[in-house]
Parts: structure tokens; sequence; C-alpha cells
């Protein structure tokens, strides 16, 4: 079983930034992709920003330009920075580790970010 656990969230006003930890018990790079998620009440979780192993990035369109995703594999840990921060991020954000064959799927507990107007 992989661990990931998230730290970094917070209440930020408008305009402002945080950056979000993912630590991994398992080398990243084990891992298709690392990425993380968000997800508010009623709503499903939806992707933010994905790092493959090579080093490919993609991210979703309300962030993109604002956030960056980025890793250190030497402490097996992902980063989310997150610039010029709007209400519409508040999110309950989640690291997740995929890896397609052998199959693994593993997800963090998730950290609050909530961004005040």
């Amino acid at each position: 079983q992989v661990h990931l656990v998230e730290s970094g969230g917070g209440l930020v006003q408008a305009g402002g930034s945080l950056k979000l930890s993912c630590t991994s018990s398992e080398n990243i790079l084990s891992f298709n992709y690392v990425a993380w998620y968000r997800q508010t009440p009623g709503k499903q979780r939806e992707m933010v920003a994905r790092l493959t192993g090579g080093g490919f990035v993609a991210y979703a369109d309300p962030v993109s330009g604002r956030f960056a995703i980025s890793r250190d594999n030497a402490k097996n840990a992902v980063f989310l920075q997150m610039n010029n921060l709007k209400p519409g991020d508040t999110a309950v954000y989640y690291c997740n580790a995929f890896n397609n064959s052998p199959a693994r799927d593993y997800w963090g507990q998730g950290t609050q970010v909530t961004v005040s107007s």
C-alpha cells in the first residue's frame, strides 16, 4: 500500500498564493504519472494538473497559467504552486499517483484550500 500525504492547504485571500505538497511512501517515478485533483461538495473530482514520469505536464483550463506542478524525485514529493488564487479555486485538493500496468491508483487524504474574496 502506497501512502500519499498532502500538506499546505489553508485560507488565503483572492490574488494570493499557496503551495501544496504531497509526499509518497514509494518512488514517484514508479508511476505513469502523479497528479493533483480537486473536489467541491456535490461535484465530481476534477483533474487540476498532471505530471508524467517523462516530465510532460497538463493543466485544466481554469488553472492554466496560474498553477504549476513539479516534483522532487529525491524526496518522492510532488508540489502544486498556486498563484493568483480565485474564490472558484476553493476545494479539497487531492494528490494522486497512477500506474497503468500493473494497475495502481492511490490517493491522499486531501487538503482544504479556501480562497476568500
